[in-house]
């Protein structure tokens, strides 16, 4: 116990915390849209944190989180983020757990090893990723989603989201951090006609800053990494 408590910063344990404590506040106050929400919400933050700090047991909640938030967005109608979290978030989840695991840093599977990305994967993913948001489009019209436009943005930063993540990159976190922005838009816009999903809008904010915190750990990580093998 002792070895774990010591596994997380003070100022990690203090944003778990405040994201914990802040979470369920608004799902009191507000009165949350069930406890499924609630349970998601604490679930993705604390996914969040591990992911923060390169540790594989972070992708192993995000597919837990994946399949109950694409529930949560059945119930409102979000078609396009149910799509995007159980057809593309969970299965790619599942595939970064598994390079997680398989690329440890130094034989240690609490810490991944950080990787960076050529420019040419980077013009790849791009193409891909306008290609999967132009079929999106037509998938979700079909469906009759609702707020078409942030819908459709959603699946494109998730798409980069994902991508990154299995391919261990640190921008990784600033693409879950662009994704953040287009989901409290998109859940503001469903506050306006049900308060209860204020709840899940400061779920959101909480992840966004649990992101941001995400991209800063990961560049100090890649230093660490790459100064040790300068060394060795």
């Amino acid at each position: 116990m002792k070895k774990f408590l010591k596994y997380f910063t003070l100022g990690e344990w203090l944003l778990w915390g405040a994201s914990v404590v802040l979470i369920v506040a608004s799902f009191l106050i507000f009165g949350g849209s069930g406890y499924l929400t609630l349970c998601a919400s604490l679930i993705g933050a604390t996914s969040l944190i591990f992911n923060a700090k390169g540790n594989p047991a972070g992708q192993a909640l995000m597919i837990v989180f994946s399949v109950l938030y694409g529930i949560i967005s059945y119930g409102f109608a979000y078609y396009g983020e149910m799509i995007t979290y159980l057809g593309m978030t969970a299965p790619m989840a599942v595939f970064a757990l598994i390079s997680w695991l398989k690329n440890p840093y130094n034989g240690r599977r609490s810490q991944v090893r950080v990787n960076n990305i050529s420019l040419r994967e980077w013009f790849f993913m791009f193409a891909v990723a306008a290609a999967v948001t132009a079929a999106f489009w037509f998938i979700l019209e079909a469906f009759g989603t609702a707020n078409m436009i942030p819908s459709t943005v959603s699946v494109t930063t998730s798409f980069v989201a994902v991508w990154l993540t299995f391919r261990r990159s640190p921008c990784f976190a600033l693409a879950y951090a662009a994704n953040d922005v287009v989901l409290i838009v998109l859940w503001v816009l469903a506050a306006v006609d049900d308060l209860s999903y204020v709840s899940v809008i400061i779920c959101f904010i909480m992840f966004l800053v649990n992101d941001v915190y995400g991209f800063v750990s990961w560049r100090r990580m890649e230093r660490t990494q790459r100064a040790a093998a300068e060394l060795s």
